[in-house]
């Protein structure tokens, strides 16, 4: 099992929701995070003041999946949260050691 966490745009989260739905993903969190990366902010005017905003609004996805489709998972969030500008994000996988579905005591691909 794997644990693919996604950091995206927040206009792109629709469509990476759509391109997951056929590739069978059940389930999945969705968090709005703030961060910066080679952005490293914007310089905004709000009132005719200059100012820095250093946190940039993302969206963090988190996605449990089996081992056999973890690689599309992948290649489908990064076809649809692509927009070829800076900022567009990062995915990252990690292993998941054991899964629990507290309801009904199903354990690790059964529970996702």
């Amino acid at each position: 099992m794997k644990l693919i966490t996604a950091i995206i745009k927040p206009f792109k989260l629709d469509e990476v929701r759509e391109a997951l739905i056929p590739l069978g993903v059940q389930g999945l969190t969705v968090s709005e995070v703030k961060g910066f990366g080679r952005q490293k902010g914007q310089t905004e005017i709000y009132r005719g003041a200059e100012y820095v905003v250093n946190f940039l609004p993302k969206i963090k996805i988190e996605i449990a999946v089996n081992d056999d489709i973890s690689d599309r998972v992948v290649e489908a969030i990064q076809i649809a949260a692509r927009t070829g500008k800076i900022g567009d994000g990062k995915i990252f996988v990690a292993e998941i050691t054991q899964a629990l579905r507290i309801r009904t005591g199903e354990t690790n691909g059964e529970a996702l």
